[in-house]
């Protein structure tokens, strides 16, 4: 919606802007900020005219790019005469910042690099810095001056090396064709050795279309990571001693790097010592793993009720909810049908549009039952109304009384993922896929709001079926503990089985934390049980193998599933937060973007081929449910 709404006034603005384009134009000559006066860019500005010189001389301002660590950022005359207002100063800011920078909407706030937030454009100082932050994202605190080391223009970073923002329109200005980085760059983490004396520091890194559009910006991630004494990272060279000068020797087959300034390359270098192989193969997890899990098949947890701080009289579950006891503007519009869900405290009916005919689900909550919890009530509702997504939960309708609050929400007829898994016990690779690029997308819409659920789960996730029983549509629902990231949390919630680590360790986490319950969700799906388990069914097992980190995929579960899957949940379940993949990396993934699937399985679900003791197991898509 904010995305659209930019648009929209983008356009409508185009015509009004042309004369204090020009202006800002000329002003930016007067700064040589465009790379000197043999650039085209340059050229062009000077032959734009203006009719008009601010009475005073205007600021120089820096802008960065809220959390953007690769950005140089752009310098631009400010002056009270040109920016009359606030918002006048971002509509221009968002144009000229979408030339060299993906932005996600429009410019809507500016902070300070302490990260204050700028109310006027009189709050503006000559010669500082700020950061610029689109629709309702949070300050990033990172250490944005950082990134002028390491370019010879301090003002403005090349287009030549800067993605194209998808925002405009037309052709890459890049070195680097896009069809060649979309075909090229996916995300992984590589290794890399830092150069220095024996044994050198082994460090990691994660790769991407966001950090890794071109070879220059590789460089610039991978000087930021390994810290070396002589500065920037100027030669790369892979394991076996080979330079690495293209994009694609970075996502070819060798993960493992050997980073370099100018400093000479000795004879030696490239053999490993002993501490430093067995540091390499730590990071390692083998996909094919060679285990056989003995003893009685892992289960699944005991399914969870979805009454996260929703509450309603024990009278309503035993004798139902009449029609009249709910609001006027309900009455009227829609008809009450059955209860079509209940948890502890928790109850969902059915209701019909009387115009439409179409059904949706009304959730009541009694606020009385919620006391002390108003707060999270709050955001889930304030959360809710802001997204639009097709693979979200819609809220429809909220109506607030004295003593309930009522929610009208989009009725998903399939159930819930837990009970799908519960009857079929697995799904193929095919289904599998289908869901996790549903849930991905709408992890990486929300996290782009810099919202995070904080309970992604199998019983928060619901599914519409075809005629077959196969998935073909998840939705997710419930953000009754979703919340918007301003900065790290501290708050321990979730759900046992799919908690990342960050959150047990107390050290603040972010909106990775639901990539990593999608990664336990993924590997239930393909085998039907959670990575990490308690034997004993203790919780404090269960978070001791949590924060272990490690698991495997053992055989006779993992036998017919691909080596490109695994390769995914391993990236997805990184206890590093840095290192795992964001949710925009899942859909990146080649296990996603390609419709090869590395399975012995029937693509509908039924395998062709799978010891599994003394049974044959059967995966099927689910039965039609008439909920």
């Amino acid at each position: 919606m904010e995305v659209s709404t930019h648009t929209t006034s983008t356009l409508s603005r185009s015509n009004s802007r042309t004369s204090s384009n020009s202006e800002l134009e000329k002003e930016l000559i007067d700064l040589d900020i465009s790379g000197g006066p043999n650039n085209k860019s340059n050229t062009l500005k000077k032959r734009i005219s203006s009719s008009r010189t601010p009475a005073k001389k205007a600021k120089r301002i820096r802008f960065f790019r809220n959390g953007d660590k690769f950005y140089v950022g752009s310098t631009i005359p400010v002056s009270v005469e040109r920016y009359r207002s606030f918002d006048s100063l971002t509509e221009d800011l968002t144009r000229l910042l979408e030339d060299s920078v993906t932005l996600t909407g429009a410019i809507r706030a500016i902070y300070t690099l302490e990260g204050k937030k700028i109310e006027k454009v009189d709050d503006l100082e000559d010669g500082k810095s700020y950061v610029c932050s689109c629709n309702n994202e949070g300050f990033k605190r990172i250490d944005y001056n950082v990134s002028n080391t390491n370019t010879k223009n301090p003002n403005r970073l090349s287009r030549i090396i800067r993605p194209l923002s998808p925002v405009k329109n037309g052709g890459s200005n890049g070195s680097t064709p896009l069809k060649e980085i979309d075909s090229v760059v996916h995300p992984r983490i590589v290794t890399l050795i830092r150069n220095g004396v024996k044994p050198r520091k082994i460090l990691r890194l994660l790769l991407n279309k966001r950090n890794s559009p071109t070879y220059e910006h590789v460089l610039t991630a991978i000087t930021q990571c390994v810290k070396l004494d002589t500065g920037c990272v100027r030669k790369v060279f892979t394991v076996s001693g080979v330079p690495v000068q293209r994009l694609a020797q970075f996502f070819d087959e060798d993960d493992v790097f050997f980073a370099y300034g100018n400093e000479r390359v000795g004879v030696n270098d490239f053999e490993l010592e002993a501490e430093e192989s067995k540091t390499i193969a730590a990071h390692r997890k083998t996909l094919r793993s060679s285990t056989t899990r003995t003893g009685p098949k892992p289960k699944m947890p005991v399914k969870s009720h979805n009454d996260t701080f929703v509450c309603v009289d024990e009278s309503v579950l035993n004798g139902g909810i009449l029609p009249d006891s709910l609001p006027l503007e309900l009455q009227a519009k829609y008809t009450l049908g059955s209860i079509i869900g209940d948890g502890n405290f928790a109850v969902v009916l059915k209701l019909k549009d009387k115009l439409k005919n179409s059904d949706y689900a009304l959730k009541i909550i009694d606020k009385s039952k919620c006391s002390g919890k108003d707060h999270y009530l709050a955001a889930e509702i304030r959360v809710m109304k802001k997204l639009n997504h097709p693979y979200i939960i819609q809220l429809v309708h909220d109506i607030e009384t004295i003593k309930n609050m009522y929610l009208v929400l989009e009725l998903v007829r399939g159930g819930d993922l837990f009970d799908a898994i519960t009857r079929v016990t697995r799904f193929s690779e095919n289904q599998s896929k289908t869901m996790m690029k549903h849930l991905a997308s709408a992890m990486a819409y929300m996290h782009s709001l810099s919202i995070v659920h904080r309970d992604i789960k199998p019983e928060n996730l619901l599914v519409e079926l075809d005629g077959d029983g196969n998935v073909i549509i998840l939705k997710l629902g419930d953000f009754g503990l979703a919340c918007e990231v301003t900065e790290p949390l501290l708050s321990i919630c979730g759900t046992p089985t799919y908690v990342a680590p960050e959150i047990l360790m107390e050290s603040g986490y972010g909106v990775k934390i639901d990539v990593w319950a999608a990664g336990i969700i993924l590997y239930i799906l393909l085998c039907g049980f959670p990575p990490f388990v308690s034997p004993d069914n203790q919780q404090e097992q269960l978070f001791d193998a949590i924060l272990n980190g490690y698991f495997d995929f053992p055989a006779p579960y993992w036998n017919n599933i691909g080596d490109s899957v695994r390769d995914l949940i391993i990236n997805m379940l990184q206890s590093d937060p840095e290192l795992r993949f964001s949710s925009e990396d899942i859909l990146d993934h080649p296990w996603l973007t390609s419709d090869i699937v590395d399975d012995t399985r029937d693509p509908n679900g039924i395998v062709i081929e799978e010891n599994c003791g003394d049974t044959l197991e059967t995966v099927v898509g689910i039965p039609i449910s008439t909920q």
